[in-house]
């Protein structure tokens, strides 16, 4: 014992009393969040650190002074900005050291060029911003695949050996690459982000539901949507931004960004879709971004949704007249009355069924004319739910729309 410093055992002895206290605290209900597991020991072979205060280092020009260890010359990534508190010695499963040092900065302030951005974020192509511009994230696949090699030779060496040892340090070196181009790649985005944008908008995800998904799971691991949305949230303190993160229900992904219209859930398969409010064609990704900026921002086209806690629908509800701007409905009472019923007799055919759209008419516009139809087949309840008035104000502005569509006769 004489051998090793006393300060970094007082701080494991520290740490071990704050992991014990989270413990109870989560098992009595006092600590919100994730249940906190009881503290283990820490793997051999795995992260290891020692942490000492003031008293048990000392800088001289490029060589730091550790405490019964001696003088180390590390590399140094930058300068540091102020006289650091603590010093902590990181080993990896690779068997590389590392030292962290614990400074304080001020606050910094740089002007920036735009005055909010909405982030959706992806798999394909990492991030989708609201104003149309697209960051894809480095490929993961050659170090992927070499892991999944190495994993396969790891199973069948035999434990203890040299060899075995020696395929785990080639398997942690793998990590490492994927971890450390992961964070190049977020940190100079996360910077670049908060430095152009006062207000950055991103929407919560349910990630540990996520990666439930068996044949998604390894690729949205690889992403760091996590790490990405803390680093965003660290460096919008740094530098006087705001941060927002919205609902992870708000339907981004389900109502156009520039009429409102809900055109309900819609498969991953498709990309784009035709709105048959105002004719624009959105591209999904980009539709959600913009959705998501409108939300944090307070421009929701329906208010009443924004900040709710309950799920979205499966399809477009029949029943939600807010979504349809008034503008888009400027027909008088007595034509709506005249018009609506006959249209409806119209759009059924002679058997008592509904017409079939035409088979030149594009997917989405096919998904579209789909959900008009299920409309229809629930008009009656609709009418009973909103009253004479309310149903043909509805039913009128989908009809207008339906029949001015191409391809649907």
């Amino acid at each position: 014992m004489a051998s090793v410093s006393n300060i970094p055992l007082q701080q494991s002895v520290a740490d071990l009393g704050i992991a014990y206290k989270n413990f109870f605290n989560s098992l009595k209900g006092k600590r919100k969040g994730k249940r906190v597991g009881n503290p283990k020991f820490k793997k051999k072979t795995g992260r290891q650190s020692a942490r000492f205060r003031i008293g048990g280092f000392s800088i001289k020009g490029d060589e730091v002074y550790l405490a019964k260890i001696g003088d180390v010359k590390p590399i140094w990534s930058r300068a540091l900005p102020s006289e650091p508190s603590s010093i902590t010695v990181i080993k990896d499963a690779a068997n590389r050291y590392f030292l962290s040092f614990v400074v304080e900065i001020e606050p910094t302030s740089v002007d920036a060029k735009n005055q909010s951005i909405g982030i959706d974020l992806g798999i394909k192509t990492f991030a989708v911003m609201s104003d149309c511009s697209k960051e894809k994230s480095p490929s993961y696949s050659k170090q992927d695949r070499k892991i999944r090699k190495l994993q396969k030779r790891l199973a069948r060496q035999q434990k203890g050996s040299k060899r075995r040892e020696k395929t785990r340090i080639a398997i942690a070196n793998q990590h490492n690459r994927i971890a450390d181009k992961r964070k190049d790649f977020l940190h100079k985005l996360s910077t670049k982000i908060v430095k152009e944008n006062k207000t950055i908008v991103l929407e919560d995800l349910n990630v540990s539901g996520m990666v439930k998904n068996r044949k998604l799971a390894r690729a949205i691991s690889l992403q760091g949507w996590r790490e990405f949305r803390t680093l965003i949230e660290a460096k919008s303190e740094k530098f006087g931004r705001t941060f927002q993160v919205i609902n992870r229900w708000e339907p981004t992904s389900q109502i156009c960004c520039d009429c409102g219209f809900k055109w309900g859930k819609v498969d991953l398969s498709i990309r784009s879709v035709l709105c048959l409010n105002c004719g624009t064609e959105q591209d999904r990704d980009e539709n959600a971004a913009r959705n998501i900026k409108m939300v944090g921002m307070g421009h929701r086209h329906d208010l009443k949704r924004t900040g709710s806690d309950r799920k979205t629908s499966s399809e477009a509800s029949c029943c939600e007249p807010s979504r349809i701007p008034v503008a888009l409905a400027p027909v008088s009472m007595s034509t709506l009355n005249k018009s609506a019923p006959t249209a409806l007799a119209a759009w059924r055919s002679p058997p008592g069924g509904y017409r079939q759209i035409s088979p030149q008419c594009p997917p989405v516009l096919k998904l579209q004319a789909a959900k008009f139809r299920d409309l229809c087949r629930s008009a009656v309840p609709l009418r009973q739910e909103t009253g004479r008035a309310g149903w043909l104000v509805v039913l009128g502005a989908f009809l207008r729309m339906a029949i001015s569509a191409a391809g649907i006769h």
